[in-house]
């Protein structure tokens, strides 16, 4: 491979974001030029990987006749090899402590600005997602869905039976997927990248700029914590002598229990209990606070609650567990409900799923200078940066919400700021997030009571699916779809919706909420008839018309 260098410019007159398109276009088409990376026009800044001896006037004049001003800040040679030496010295400019969606996006960030990058890691390859998170929770969401929607009877003249259900081949069918993914978004993406050098091992951070794994001391130029998270269970006097199943061992388990208790009503607890409900098994749920989906809207909850309950799974809200006793006929868990009332239930199996802690015990963090909240969590400011400058932190173990995309977002910062000196922010603006229970939770920006918190003069839509033609010709019309917009602007600030494949829909309001479109603007835009994303046209008409009164697809 000939020598290569990475070279960073400085740009000015930049003022929009296809500003900075023109600029990496520019760029690009430099004989000589492999690799361009704009951050975004408010950076003013540009980043090129190229073969050696691409001169600073090429450069400069490439970007001058596309109208902008450009100055070569610094040049630095690449070593031909990629940089994949393996001692213990300063031979990387980047380590990653985490080989997850986070660890591994940082990391391939990272490799393409043309860095050496050392992947420490723990544990399976490819973190929570694939391994234990959502590829097997929604493998077994999607084969319960099959299988009891199989017993239905929505059609005339259609007629379908559940059959027999094999748990243990859902399991394995599972599992194969698991495996399957690891190794093709994992293990065979750092066959890719020749600058990336993986190793087994457990990390700790020693003193303020060094990583120390398995005995050998590593000084890379920047540091990026990228641990993950792990199951938590509180601390309820008998549960831990007790044990229970987590989120983790609950999908591996190849038995089905004849019934279950599951601690914890929010998204994970409501998912699995769906599954095992659906596959027989009696089903208890049990929350601390007042209703299930207890951090949706509260019109969400109560309809999300009303479905589960029509499928036959027993909701028990604000419900504190005094205790946990076992014996060989199972578990028996002693609550106090909200009215003082004290009730016991039992069940043969228990799964905990009452939210996840950052795996950040035992990392040196404070030595390092590195702070923590009172969960563990590493504080790290709009940048991914900790209180170390030197070390940055991405995905679930630092103080961000807890979803892959958030981490693989999060570690792609975290990689741009630290090896290139920008300032991009993490950008959690209409954070979208789903409950896969079915029917499926969707939400994005504020609830009602978020808005009216904050002062917005609050308008509210709410649509009954059976509004929706496409529900209507499904025969499935669960859920609603609810709106939350500002009086004063017209501004969409929440989109709130339960309904089958919500999560398909969600992107769309996010889209509009980012983009500042108005509700009246959504609601004149042209939507699919028949689709369940009309169904946003439709509540954002709910707002000024009674859409009882309207004919298909009226504008």
């Amino acid at each position: 491979m000939s020598q290569r260098e990475r070279i960073q410019l400085d740009v000015q007159g930049m003022t929009c974001e296809s500003c900075a398109q023109h600029v990496a276009q520019a760029l690009q088409s430099v004989p000589g030029v492999i690799q361009v990376h704009v951050p975004g026009w408010e950076a003013a800044r540009a980043e090129v990987v190229a073969e050696a001896g691409v001169s600073d006037e090429a450069l400069t004049r490439a970007v001058a006749e596309a109208g902008y001003r450009a100055t070569v800040r610094a040049r630095r040679l690449l070593e031909p090899n990629g940089g994949r030496q393996r001692g213990g010295d300063a031979s990387y400019d980047l380590l990653v402590i985490g080989g997850g969606s986070a660890g591994f996006a940082a990391a391939i960030r990272a490799a393409e600005e043309g860095a050496r990058v050392l992947i420490v890691n723990k544990g399976p390859i490819g973190g929570t997602c694939v391994n234990v998170g959502c590829v097997p929770s929604k493998a077994l969401i999607r084969a319960l869905e099959a299988y009891h929607r199989a017993g239905e009877r929505r059609y005339a003249g259609v007629h379908t039976v559940p059959g027999a259900l094999h748990w243990h081949r859902v399991v394995a069918q599972k599992d194969q997927l698991v495996a399957e993914l690891r190794q093709a978004k994992y293990v065979d993406v750092l066959a890719a990248y020749p600058q990336i050098t993986y190793l087994e091992g457990e990390a700790r951070l020693v003193g303020s700029a060094h990583v120390e794994v398995n005995g050998t001391t590593y000084t890379p130029s920047k540091v990026i914590v990228a641990t993950g998270a792990s199951p938590w269970a509180p601390p309820i006097p008998g549960l831990a002598e007790a044990g229970y199943l987590t989120s983790t061992t609950a999908m591996t388990t190849r038995e089905l229990p004849r019934s279950m208790i599951v601690l914890g009503a929010n998204a994970v607890g409501l998912e699995l209990a769906q599954v095992f409900a659906r596959a027989g098994v009696a089903v208890t749920v049990i929350e601390l606070l007042d209703r299930v989906a207890p951090f949706e809207d509260e019109e969400i909850s109560a309809e999300l609650a009303r479905h589960l309950a029509d499928e036959g799974l027993t909701l028990v809200t604000g419900a504190n567990t005094q205790q946990v006793e076992r014996d060989a006929e199972g578990y028996r868990l002693h609550v106090r409900l909200q009215d003082g009332t004290q009730v016991t239930f039992t069940a043969e199996r228990l799964l905990v799923a009452t939210g996840r802690r950052p795996n950040t015990a035992g990392l040196g963090l404070e030595a390092a200078g590195v702070d923590v909240d009172r969960r563990g969590a590493i504080q790290v400011n709009e940048y991914a940066q900790t209180t170390n400058a030197d070390i940055f932190a991405a995905g679930d173990c630092a103080a961000l919400p807890q979803f892959v995309y958030v981490a693989a977002h999060s570690g792609t910062v975290a990689a741009e700021n630290a090896l290139l000196g920008l300032h991009r922010r993490l950008d959690l603006e209409a954070l979208p997030r789903v409950t896969f229970t079915d029917p499926q939770v969707a939400s994005a920006g504020l609830t009602e009571r978020e808005a009216r918190e904050q002062g917005y003069d609050v308008r509210v839509s709410v649509l009954p699916l059976e509004h929706v033609p496409k529900a209507l010709a499904a025969r499935d019309t669960r859920g609603l779809i609810k709106l939350v917009a500002d009086g004063a602007t017209d501004r969409l600030l929440g989109a709130h919706i339960v309904a089958p494949d919500a999560s398909e829909v969600i992107q769309i309001a996010v889209l509009a909420m980012k983009a500042s479109v108005t509700v009246t603007q959504l609601a004149g835009m042209l939507f699919p008839y028949l689709t369940l994303a009309e169904g946003l046209k439709l509540a954002a008409q709910t707002f000024e018309k009674d859409v009882a009164k309207l004919s298909c697809c009226a504008g």
